[in-house]
């Protein structure tokens, strides 16, 4: 295995398990094609790192970085032509990793892998780094990561690993504490495990944050999880263990 240049969470850069300083220019620089992935015009990458020098200068700093680069085991981290730039082909990101769990997430095959929420699915793109190019790129991370999370989450509950969904469920929610979709899947976790209570209070710790952060209130589709648990079926003489409990599509 090649260097392991991780930019999901902190940016890291390993050979053999050893870390490697890049320092700031370099870091940047792998971050930005780890990013892009695939061949980018120099002149791309030049205006995205230095876009406010002038053009000259952009391309000056970029040929320093590149020759500033470590070269672990002897072996360019960058495979450099008279246009283009990419990662060397033995390099392993684990963005190229997360990318790939999530496509096989929308393909429906990655509830049937033993260790099925992948660790490449649990960060965000460089939260720590003010960089203009990264914000779109964040976010589209972002987005996709957690609708994977979601759709893992039903996809396992249905299968009856309901540790797992939990797992994925519950990722979902650190990723982004507003989002309702993400809480209606551990809803429905619980009430198929049979746990009524931590479903309502679940629901209860939802509803109460988007009422104090947004000044709103959960929608139908949340609040009909839980409709039978609201209206206290302990008290008409019911059971809470007649809420069925069910992991939608």
């Amino acid at each position: 295995m090649g260097p392991l240049l991780c930019v999901l969470g902190d940016f890291t850069l390993h050979d053999r398990q050893v870390p490697v300083p890049a320092g700031s220019g370099g870091e940047r620089l792998l971050a930005y094609l780890a990013v892009r992935e695939g061949p980018v015009p120099r002149m791309h990458v030049a205006g995205a790192l230095w876009g406010l020098s002038t053009a000259q200068r952009a391309s000056s700093n970029l040929r320093a970085a590149l020759c500033r680069l470590p070269r672990p085991g002897g072996r360019s981290l960058v495979t450099v032509t008279a246009r283009h730039l990419r990662l060397a082909d033995d390099v392993v990101v684990d963005l190229a990793t997360a990318r790939a769990s999530i496509e096989r997430v929308r393909g429906g095959r990655a509830a049937q892998a033993p260790a099925a929420v992948d660790e490449a699915l649990c960060a965000d793109l460089l939260p720590g780094w003010d960089e203009d190019w990264l914000v779109v790129e964040r976010e589209h991370h972002r987005q996709a990561r957690l609708h994977a999370l979601d759709a893992l989450a039903g996809a396992l509950c249905r299968q009856g690993r309901l540790e797992e969904a939990l797992r994925a469920a519950l990722t979902s929610v650190a990723g982004e504490p507003l989002r309702e979709s993400a809480h209606r899947r551990v809803i429905e976790v619980h009430l198929a495990e049979g746990n009524p209570a931590e479903a309502l209070r679940q629901y209860e710790r939802y509803r109460r944050l988007i009422r104090d952060e947004l000044g709103l209130t959960p929608t139908a589709a949340i609040r009909s999880l839980v409709a039978g648990l609201l209206g206290r079926p302990a008290d008409r003489g019911g059971r809470y263990d007649d809420v069925p409990g069910v992991c939608p599509a």
